[in-house]
Order: C-alpha cells, then structure tokens, then sequence
C-alpha cells in the first residue's frame, strides 16, 4: 500500500476498505440494549429540550457548523454532562492510532474520554456537525475514528454517532476477527421532533451510564 498514513478528514471508505475487511449490516436490534436503556427523563428536563427546540426550529437547518454546534448541541451535551472524576468530553482534540499498520489521525468534533488535562481512553464519538454533506462524509469519518478506538483500547465494540443539520444517526463498530469488523448505522432521529429529541437525550444518557466506564 502506498499511501501509509490517512487523516480523519479527507480518509475514504475505499481506502478502509484497503486497509481492512469491514462490512455494513443492516441490524436495528444491535441498538436495542443500547436505545432501550431506562432512563426516567424529567419535566425539568423535557421543558429544557422542548425551550431549545422552541428557539432554534426556525433556524436550525440553515445553521453553520459552528453555530450549531454553540447553540443548539453543546447545550444538550452540557445537559447530559459527560463529566465526571475521571472522564471530560473533549472538543476538537486530536486522537491517532495504527490500524492494521497503517496510521490514521487527525482531530475529533467531539468525544468522551478519561483524562484531566488530555484525553486518554476514548469511549464514545460524535462527529462532524454539519448542516450537509458537500465533499466529505461524517459518517466515514467516525467509522475511522471508531476503528482506531478499538485497536487503541484493545477492545471489540466501539460506539458514536453523527449529526447533519438536524438530523442524528448512531453507530456501533464490532471487531470479530483480526483485522474484520462490521458496523451498523441506526435508523435517523430528527431533533426538531420532540419526540426524537427526547430520545437522542436518553441515547446520551444511556452512553453516559453504560458505557463510559470499564
């Protein structure tokens, strides 16, 4: 292979592809301890979501990267509060690894980790908060990401998801054999619904209590 090293920004599925077997199923009940997770949202916390969306509906498909990120995730993501003793949620921070022998690196949207001043362990991912797709794709974006986790972790399933506007979809990566894995991608929740704003809530939630431990 002549190309050794890839950046998470501009890596192709062809070029994963290259690099390992990996394959997409189609398997909605993957997600279903994980979106089945029971969680007991309040009224403080529905009237938090509900005031959110109230405010940005007009606007939110029309928002910049940045703007939406600002106004609308980070506070659903300061809401949830991925902080603990041990484990902060890292904008753009830089995260790299070998897959296979090949390097994949570069700086992340947004992930949950353990570490005080860096990031250490990964456990979960989302990516790209972008309004459209124009030449680059988030979803294989964080599959990279994912990948590289797992072989950083020394683990066999990694978590994330991806946002486009409104629009969020949630991804589970598999190792089942050296250098083979699958991945699934879940259905599309519309966060200017309600209804799947409070279950995107409670998909983070479930990340926080579930899996952002060891």
């Amino acid at each position: 292979m002549e190309n050794k090293s890839y950046n998470f920004s501009n890596i192709s599925f062809s070029d994963i592809e290259k690099i390992i077997d990996i394959r997409l199923k189609l398997n909605h009940s993957k997600f279903d301890e994980w979106f089945q997770y029971h969680y007991a949202i309040s009224e403080n916390e529905i009237t938090f979501l509900d005031n959110l969306l109230q405010k940005h509906y007009l606007h939110l498909s029309s928002y910049f990267e940045d703007t939406l990120k600002i106004k609308f995730i980070g506070p659903i993501l300061n809401q949830v509060d991925f902080t603990a003793e041990y484990i902060h949620d890292w904008y753009h921070a830089s995260l790299g690894g070998e897959l296979n022998g090949v390097e994949i690196k570069g700086f992340v949207d947004y992930m949950v980790a353990t570490g005080t001043r860096e990031p250490h362990k990964p456990y979960f991912f989302i990516q790209e908060f972008k309004p459209s797709i124009p030449d680059k794709d988030p979803e294989i974006q964080l599959l990279a990401e994912l990948l590289i986790t797992i072989e950083k972790n020394k683990t066999n399933i990694m978590r994330g998801g991806y946002i486009i506007g409104q629009n969020w979809r949630f991804v589970i990566v598999e190792k089942i054999a050296e250098n083979k894995f699958e991945y699934f991608v879940s259905k599309q929740f519309d966060s200017l619904d309600l209804e799947d704003l409070k279950q995107i809530y409670i998909i983070l939630q479930a990340v926080k209590h579930k899996y952002c431990k060891d």
